[in-house]
């Protein structure tokens, strides 16, 4: 487990700036509170003197290393969605030789564990929407890191047409949107919809069942006619 340094490990030095050794502890550490604050709150709802006292940390540093609230809030969209890449690459898939639909499908289950882990992504991204993307579009990674995700599908789908195990024409782009949609729908909409409809959503037995039922209409989806 990493040392959780307090205000004294990371005492200002030259003019507020930080060892060398404790930089990136300090920074990983705003990082993180920020993470927390802006996917409870929304951007608005957020004072960077409260993340400040959470993170344990003089306030003049998070403006030594993020200038000003909204480069930090951009940086913990950052954060967050090069988290999901970094995993997506871990996966580690085989894509010149794994059977293309079971990529597919490990791709779907990835995303779907994802998402269930770090619920601030699902908030983060779901204020981003109502703010139509107004902090999204200012960063110059998010694109750039996005795109490989269809160049690993597009591979799968080319080799699953040419060995007729997967129907020609199916859009990357289409085929991940889906995929993230059967991932995050029910996990996001879980507190209206289990009212709405007397179940509880979020119970293992139902989310597992949900799982399965995903498969099956990927496997229908994909399937050569």
């Amino acid at each position: 487990m990493n040392k959780q340094y307090t205000s004294a490990d990371v005492a200002e030095v030259d003019g507020g700036k930080l060892p060398n050794r404790n930089a990136q502890v300090t920074r990983d550490r705003i990082l993180q509170t920020a993470v927390r604050e802006f996917a409870e709150k929304g951007y608005s709802g957020v004072r960077v003197e409260a993340i400040a006292r959470i993170a344990d940390i003089n306030i003049r540093m998070i403006y030594h290393y993020f200038v000003s609230k909204e480069q930090l809030y951009i940086e913990v969209l950052e954060y967050v969605l090069s988290e999901l890449r970094d995993d997506e690459f871990k996966l580690n898939l085989d894509v010149h030789n794994i059977d293309p639909v079971l990529g597919i499908l490990k791709l779907y289950d990835f995303t779907e564990a994802h998402f269930a882990r770090n619920k601030d992504l699902q908030s983060l991204l779901q204020s981003e929407n109502l703010n139509k993307a107004i902090y999204l579009k200012q960063s110059k990674r998010i694109q750039e890191m996005s795109f490989p995700i269809l160049d690993i599908l597009g591979q799968l789908i080319k080799r699953g047409e040419e060995s007729h195990t997967i129907r020609p024409n199916i859009n990357p782009l289409h085929l991940y949107t889906t995929l993230v949609s059967l991932s995050v729908f029910h996990k996001s909409n879980a507190y209206t919809l289990s009212y709405m409809f007397d179940t509880d959503l979020l119970a293992p037995e139902w989310q597992q069942a949900h799982k399965t039922q995903a498969h099956e209409m990927i496997k229908a989806y994909l399937q050569a006619k």
